[in-house]
C-alpha cells in the first residue's frame, strides 16, 4: 500500500511547528519527505520535553515518516546538492523569515529555472508583503492580531491562552497543505509549479468565519461573552460538584428539551437563550457529580459531553474506535504510541514506516542516491558540509 500521494516528493527545509505537521500529513498520505537539517544548529523541536528513550516525543511524532539529511547551507557544496534535489522534487517547504533563502541562493526564482515544476511553499507568520513580513511572532499573537483573541475567553478575565496552536496548525499547516495540493492539481493542467505565500496570521484572519462575516456585512463587533458560541448564551461548559466540568451544546429545540428533561428540569427549556438558562444549569450540573453526569447523558443525544482529559480522551471508545492512536517502529523492534493520522481513505494508508530520525540517518542515502561517490560524500562529511 503507498498512499494517494505516493508520486510526489517533498524537500521540507522547515522546523518547529507549522511545517513539520504539514509535511507529517504529506508523509503520513504517502509523499516521500526529506528533511533537510542543520548539522549545527539544532531544531529546538528535537530537544522539547517531555522525552522517550532520548527523544523528544514531540519531534518523534511530528517527523515520522520523514528521512533526514543534514547540511551546512552556508557552504557552497550544501547549495549544489540541494539544486541536485531540486530537480528531481515536487514540492519545496521552508519557514524561514522572508529573504533568507534568496539570500542562500535557494529562493523560488532560482530554483524554478533548475525545475520549471516545482511547487515553493513558504510558512511564515506575516506573509511575505507588509510592514509585518519581518517581524517576529508565535501563536498567540498572530491570533492576537488577527482578532480571534479580542472575542474568545471571559469578560471578567479577558483572552486565554488555548491549549492547541490554532495559528500554527489550523492556520499554518493546513492551509499550506491545501495550497500545495490545489498547486499539484493546477501543474496537471499547465505543466508548471508556482510559489505559494503562507501566512499564519492571514490564515487565522479567515477563520473569523462567523464573526468576521457579520463584522464586515453588518458592522457588529463582536466581544467576549457575546454571541452564542462564545459564552453569551448557555452554550458553554458547567462545572460538576467535584470540580470537572461538561459541554453543553443543546442550541437546537429539541436537543435543549432532551437537556432540561434529563436534568428533571423541563420546563428550564421555554427559557431559550435567557442568561437565566445559563444560571439555571449551573445549578444543576453543581448538584451532581462528574460521574454521574456522564452516566446521566450518556444515552440522551442532547450534545452534552464530558470535559476529558487527554489520559481519557485516548481510553474513549469513539476515539479507540477510530483507532486514533498509532504504533510506530522505532528502528530498535520497538515501537512508539503516537497520534495516528485522522484521514480515512477507502483504499487505506500505508502503515507508520518509523518515528522521527536523527539528525541526517538518511545523508549517506540520500547521496548514494543521487549519484554522489563514497569518495567525496565522505569529504563533505570531514568538511563539514553534511553530518
Amino acid at each position: 500500500m503507498s498512499g494517494p500521494l505516493a508520486s510526489l516528493k517533498v524537500l521540507d527545509f522547515s522546523t518547529l511547528l507549522p511545517g513539520p505537521f504539514a509535511s507529517l500529513m504529506l508523509a503520513d498520505m504517502g509523499a516521500e519527505v526529506l528533511r533537510i537539517e542543520s548539522p549545527t544548529r539544532l531544531d529546538l523541536l528535537r530537544v522539547l520535553p517531555p522525552h522517550d528513550q532520548g527523544t523528544s516525543a514531540s519531534h518523534a511524532y511530528l517527523n515520522r515518516n520523514k528521512r533526514s539529511l543534514a547540511l551546512d547551507l552556508k557552504q557552497a557544496e550544501a547549495l549544489e546538492i540541494v539544486r541536485a534535489l531540486v530537480k528531481d522534487y515536487d514540492i519545496l517547504l521552508e519557514q524561514f523569515r522572508p529573504g533568507v533563502m534568496e539570500r542562500l541562493g535557494l529562493g523560488y526564482e532560482a530554483l524554478k529555472s533548475i525545475n520549471p515544476r516545482l511547487i515553493y511553499v513558504s510558512i511564515t507568520g506575516y506573509g511575505q508583503t507588509g510592514p509585518y513580513k519581518d517581524r517576529a511572532g508565535h501563536d498567540i499573537n498572530y491570533l492576537a492580531l488577527a482578532g480571534v483573541a479580542s472575542y474568545t475567553g471571559r469578560q471578567d478575565s479577558g483572552p486565554l491562552p488555548l491549549g492547541v496552536q490554532v495559528a500554527d496548525v489550523g492556520g499554518g499547516s493546513l492551509h499550506a497543505v491545501v495550497g500545495l495540493l490545489a498547486a499539484v492539481i493546477a501543474r496537471q493542467q499547465s505543466g508548471v509549479g508556482q510559489y505559494l505565500d503562507v501566512s499564519m496570521t492571514d490564515c487565522s484572519f479567515s477563520l473569523n468565519a462567523m464573526a468576521g462575516a457579520g463584522y464586515l456585512a453588518c458592522g457588529v463587533e463582536p466581544e467576549r461573552e457575546s454571541h452564542v458560541l462564545n459564552g453569551g448564551s448557555f452554550y458553554d461548559y458547567y462545572r460538576s460538584r467535584d470540580g470537572r466540568w461538561m459541554s453543553v451544546g443543546s442550541l437546537e429545540p429539541g436537543f435543549m428539551q432532551q437537556l432540561c428533561e434529563a436534568l428533571g428540569r423541563p420546563e428550564l427549556a421555554a427559557l431559550g437563550l435567557s442568561p437565566k438558562l445559563k444560571v439555571a444549569l449551573q445549578v444543576e450540573f453543581e448538584k451532581r457529580s462528574f460521574d454521574e453526569l456522564c452516566a446521566l447523558f450518556a444515552g440522551v443525544d442532547a450534545c452534552v459531553e464530558p470535559v476529558l482529559s487527554l489520559s481519557e480522551a485516548v481510553e474513549h471508545p469513539q476515539l479507540k474506535a477510530r483507532q486514533l492512536v498509532s504504533q510506530v517502529p522505532r528502528g530498535d523492534g520497538s515501537t512508539q504510541a503516537q497520534l495516528a493520522c485522522p484521514l480515512k481513505f477507502s483504499e487505506g494508508l500505508p502503515p507508520p514506516r518509523h518515528i522521527g530520525a536523527e539528525v541526517g540517518a538518511h545523508s549517506d542515502e540520500v547521496l548514494a542516491e543521487l549519484g554522489f561517490s563514497v569518495q567525496r560524500i565522505d569529504a563533505w562529511r570531514k568538511n563539514g558540509t553534511i553530518l
